[in-house]
C-alpha cells in the first residue's frame, strides 16, 4: 500500500492540493465496481460511458480519493481535477506498483499486423540468450515460467493491469519486458510510465479507422511509442533508446522524421541496416538470407510467409542490434520458435490436403496470408505437378471499420481461387448486410457467385463446405479468428474456435474421431 503523498510525488501541483490529507491507498482503478475501501476512483470519459458519473457509487464503495477531468465538488472525499484523467491513471498506476518498467529492460511492439508474431520472436530470442525475460501480449503474459491468460485477445489491457504485470516480473526476478502495444492503448494511454528503451514497428496499414477516422490519426497514435523513447527515466541498467522501423513501410518517412534518437531500419530493400535476401519458401518454413554490417548469415525458421521474414529482421533488430545479442544466438531463438496459436497453425488429421487457421483480418494481413498460401501452393504444384486450388473462408466484423469488409473480399477475389464468406463478430449489425457488403467487393473483382464466389452465413457450415470442395493438393486457409475463443452475436459472446471447428468439420469429412462442431446462433438445430 502507498499514501496518497507517494502516487502524486511526482506532480507537485497535485500535493498542493491534497495539504495535509494523505490517505493510505489499498488500489487504483477505473472501474467502480473494483472500488473497495481506500481506493483511488479514476473517473475516465469512454467512447460509450463516462466514468465522471459513477463517482457517487465509488465513494459509496469506499474511494478515498476521486480523480477526474471535470469541475465537481464532493464533501466526503478530496476530489483532484486533472486535465487527461486517462493519463494520471497510468502514472498513479505505475507508481502504485514502484515504477516496475525503470527497474526493467522495455521493448514496446506496434504495429497493424505482425505485433503479436515479433513479440514472442524477440521474447524467444531473449530466453535462449539466457536473459530473463517476460512478455504481456494480446494472446498472454509470461513471467518467467507462468503463462498466464489473459482475456484481452484484441488489445493492450489498462494502465493497472500492464503496471501489475511489470510488477509481478520485477518481482520474480525478470530483466527484460517486451510488451504488445495497440493503437489503442496509445490513444487511451494505456502503456503510458511503461519507460520504453526500445520502439518496434511491424508496419501501420488501414485498420481501425472506425476508432481512429484518419490513418493518420491511427499512425499518429502508435507514433508515440517512439516519440515516448526521449522521455524514459534515466535507468541504472542504462537507457538505449532505439527505434527500429520498417524500411519498406508506407510508415517509415513519417516515423523517421519525428524519431529524435537512434534508428535501426529493416526490410528486403536496398539502404536498410538489417536486411533480408534470397527469400524462399520450404514446406518446412521459411528460408532467407540476413545482411548486417557486410556480414551475411543464412536462415531456416519453421514459420510460413515472406511478412514473417519481416518480423524476423524486426525481433533482430531489438535483440542483435539493440540489446547486443549475438547473431548465433538469435538465429537459434528463431529457429527454436515454437509459433503463435492461430497464426497460419496447420490443421491435419491426415487429408490429402492442406489447411490453415490465420489471425488475418485486415486487408494487409489478408492479402500476405493469401500470398503465402500461394507461394506454398505455387511450390507443391511444381514438385508434385498438381494443380492446387487455394481455398479461403473469411468475415468481417459488425460495429467496426466498414471500409476494410469491400477492401478484403477484393483481395480475396484477387488472390484466392474460392472465396468463401462468411460470419465473424457481427454483433448487433446484419450479418445479411455485411455480406452483401463484402460480396459486392469481390463481384466488382470479378468473382462469381456460385462459381468461386460462395456466401454461407454459417460458421461451421463454411468450414464443412471448405473440405468438401477441396480436391488433393489443395490449401484451405480459415481466417479472421485465429487463437480467439468466442464469436459476437448481438451482445451474446458464444465459444467459438476455428482450429476446433476445423477439426471438428475435418474429423466429419475423413470419419475419424475428433471434437464436435462448435454451434452458433446461424447453425441449423
Amino acid at each position: 500500500m502507498k499514501t496518497a503523498s507517494i502516487l502524486f510525488k511526482e506532480f507537485p501541483e497535485i500535493l498542493e492540493q491534497l495539504q495535509a490529507f494523505d490517505p493510505v491507498i489499498s488500489s487504483i482503478t477505473a472501474d467502480s465496481r473494483k472500488v473497495t475501501n481506500s481506493s483511488v476512483f479514476v473517473a475516465v470519459t469512454g467512447d460509450t460511458s463516462d466514468g465522471h458519473i459513477y463517482i457517487n457509487k465509488a465513494i459509496a464503495n469506499g474511494a478515498v480519493l476521486v480523480v477526474g477531468e471535470n469541475d465537481l465538488q464532493y464533501s466526503k472525499v478530496p476530489y483532484i481535477k486533472v486535465e487527461n484523467s486517462r493519463l494520471m491513471l497510468a502514472h498513479l498506476a505505475a507508481a502504485f506498483y514502484d515504477h516496475p518498467a525503470r527497474k526493467l529492460v522495455m521493448i514496446g511492439v506496434t504495429g497493424t499486423d505482425g505485433k503479436t508474431t515479433t513479440s514472442n520472436l524477440i521474447h524467444s530470442i531473449l530466453k535462449t540468450a539466457g536473459m530473463r525475460a517476460g512478455l504481456i501480449s494480446t494472446v498472454n503474459a509470461v513471467i518467467g515460467d507462468d503463462v498466464l491468460d489473459t482475456g484481452f485477445h484484441v488489445t493492450t489491457p489498462d494502465s493497472p493491469e500492464v503496471q501489475y504485470y511489470l510488477s509481478k516480473m520485477v518481482e520474480a526476478g525478470l530483466t527484460h519486458a517486451v510488451l504488445e502495444t495497440t493503437s489503442h492503448g496509445w490513444a487511451q494511454y494505456r502503456v503510458d510510465a511503461c519507460e520504453f528503451d526500445i520502439g518496434v514497428v511491424t508496419n501501420i496499414t488501414h485498420e481501425h479507422l472506425d476508432y481512429h477516422k484518419t490513418y493518420e490519426n491511427y499512425l499518429a497514435a502508435k507514433a508515440r511509442l517512439f516519440t515516448s523513447l526521449a522521455a524514459t527515466t534515466e535507468k541504472k541498467i542504462g537507457n538505449i533508446r532505439l527505434a527500429v522501423l520498417n524500411r519498406d513501410d508506407q510508415s517509415y518517412n513519417p516515423l523517421v522524421d519525428i524519431v529524435d534518437g537512434k534508428k535501426l531500419s529493416y526490410g528486403f530493400s536496398k539502404g536498410c541496416d538489417l536486411r533480408a535476401s534470397a527469400f524462399e519458401p520450404t514446406e518446412n518454413g521459411i528460408q532467407f538470407i540476413v545482411e548486417y554490417q557486410e556480414k551475411k548469415t543464412d536462415l531456416l525458421v519453421p514459420m510460413y510467409g515472406e511478412y514473417n521474414v519481416s518480423n524476423c529482421l524486426a525481433a533482430l533488430g531489438a535483440t542483435v542490434v539493440g540489446l547486443g545479442i549475438s547473431m548465433e544466438t538469435a538465429v537459434i531463438g528463431l529457429r527454436n520458435f515454437g509459433g503463435i496459436p492461430g497464426r497460419m497453425e496447420r490443421i491435419d488429421l491426415g487429408q490429402n490436403f492442406l489447411s490453415f487457421v490465420d489471425f488475418a483480418h485486415t486487408p494487409n494481413a489478408l492479402k500476405q496470408t493469401l500470398e503465402t498460401g500461394r507461394s506454398i501452393l505455387n511450390r507443391m504444384n511444381s514438385i508434385y505437378k498438381r494443380e492446387g486450388r487455394l481455398i479461403v473462408l473469411f468475415g468481417s466484423a459488425g460495429l467496426r471499420d466498414k471500409e476494410k469488409r469491400r477492401m478484403m473480399a477484393e483481395t480475396s477475389a484477387l488472390f484466392a481461387d474460392i472465396t468463401i464468406l462468411t460470419a465473424e463478430d457481427p454483433r448487433t449489425e446484419s450479418l445479411s448486410n455485411i455480406l452483401e457488403e463484402m460480396k459486392a467487393g469481390a463481384v466488382s473483382k470479378g468473382a462469381k457467385l456460385g462459381e468461386n464466389l460462395f456466401l454461407i452465413p454459417d460458421r461451421p457450415e463454411s468450414h464443412r463446405t471448405a473440405l468438401f470442395m477441396a480436391k488433393k493438393g489443395d490449401i484451405i486457409l480459415a481466417c479472421g479468428k485465429g487463437h480467439e475463443q468466442s464469436m459476437c452475436f448481438g451482445e451474446t459472446e458464444y465459444p467459438w474456435d476455428d482450429r476446433i471447428a476445423m477439426m471438428a468439420a475435418l474429423s466429419e469429412f475423413l470419419h475419424v474421431p475428433g471434437p464436435r462442431m462448435p454451434i452458433l446462433p446461424t447453425s441449423k438445430q
